[in-house]
């Protein structure tokens, strides 16, 4: 890959620290600016595999539209957020579920009711209200969703004829999950496994999310389910599969570019991260992330191979 196309920045502590805050009274009035078009965009990711191809995909398409882009690695949101309402950050990959209700958090506080759902529409529209005022524009969701998903072994599937959720609620199995310890107050965690499929949960085995003792742990019997992502690559190796969310208890967390308005808020970037969403599904995204997590590709070289095989890069 040419130098531009690898360059990876991490941005420290301390420079994001100043903008922890959000806009100062000095830079406030670029949130109600026109959109902006800076020819020089840097391009957010939160570190996981995941956020790092979309991240690598996002500046990839960039730069074929013209633009010199980089890749900042910045560890959580907590972080990133900030970065991309000062422009220091000018795009991210985010989920539109998760990230409306932290911005909601971060407006009325952690005990704030939630504003995603599983209505896409409505949780945009939550989302743009809250992202508007930071100076944040709010792109286009594709047709890739990355969201909780649980998944059992292919064999216990098997001999309990389970494919969804409903599935298990109606064989009343008794079924101890492997999660982490929010599960049990979680709504779409345990009581909502309880409520909306009348899932038997005997215990919640706190092993973490996705983490490889929780799979192990279904895949040796000990426990009988796991909660994950529906994006998870990893799923086969430890001889899982997902039960579908039959009844839609998961928030939308679709997939979609945020943008600094000030600096890339106009039609222009926003048609080339388009073409991403066009194409994007959430099984690409699960092979995607299994050519960096088990072949041990680089993000760079997987995102560039994915876009053109999809016809929107030109082969070299």
């Amino acid at each position: 890959m040419r130098a531009a196309a690898t360059a990876v920045a991490v941005l420290t502590l301390l420079g994001l620290t100043a903008c922890a805050g959000g806009p100062s009274l000095e830079t406030r009035a670029a949130i109600t600016a026109s959109p902006g078009d800076s020819q020089d965009l840097a391009i957010g990711s939160a570190g996981f595999t995941e956020s790092e191809l979309l991240a690598q995909m996002y500046a990839a398409l960039l730069r074929h539209a013209g633009y010199r882009t980089h890749v900042l690695t910045v560890g959580n949101r907590e972080l990133y957020e900030p970065a991309l309402e000062a422009g220091q950050i000018d795009v991210v990959p985010e989920y539109a579920a998760t990230f409306a209700d932290w911005l909601n958090a971060k407006n009325k506080g952690s005990k704030a009711p939630p504003v995603a759902s599983p209505d896409l529409g409505a949780t945009l529209r939550a989302l743009r209200r809250l992202a508007g005022p930071r100076g944040l524009t709010v792109l286009q969701a594709g047709r890739a969703v990355d969201q909780n998903a649980f998944a059992v072994s292919a064999a216990y599937a098997r001999k309990h004829h389970l494919k969804t959720l409903s599935d298990l609620g109606r064989a009343r199995l008794p079924v101890r999950l492997a999660a982490g310890d929010e599960c049990v107050q979680r709504p779409f965690c345990a009581p909502g496994l309880k409520k909306t499929y009348g899932i038997n949960l005997t215990a919640i085995d706190p092993k973490g999310v996705g983490t490889t003792p929780a799979k192990q742990a279904v895949q040796n019997g000990q426990d009988q389910m796991v909660l994950t992502t529906s994006t998870d690559a990893t799923l086969d190796r430890f001889g899982l599969v997902l039960l579908a969310d039959d009844k839609k208890l998961q928030n939308a967390d679709y997939v979609l570019p945020v943008v600094n308005r000030a600096r890339a808020g106009s039609e222009r970037p926003a048609a080339a991260l388009n073409r991403l969403n066009k194409v994007l599904t959430t099984a690409d995204l699960v092979n995607l992330n299994e050519q960096v997590d088990s072949w041990r590709r680089l993000p760079a070289d997987v995102a560039r191979n994915y876009l053109v095989s999809k016809g929107l890069l030109p082969q070299r």
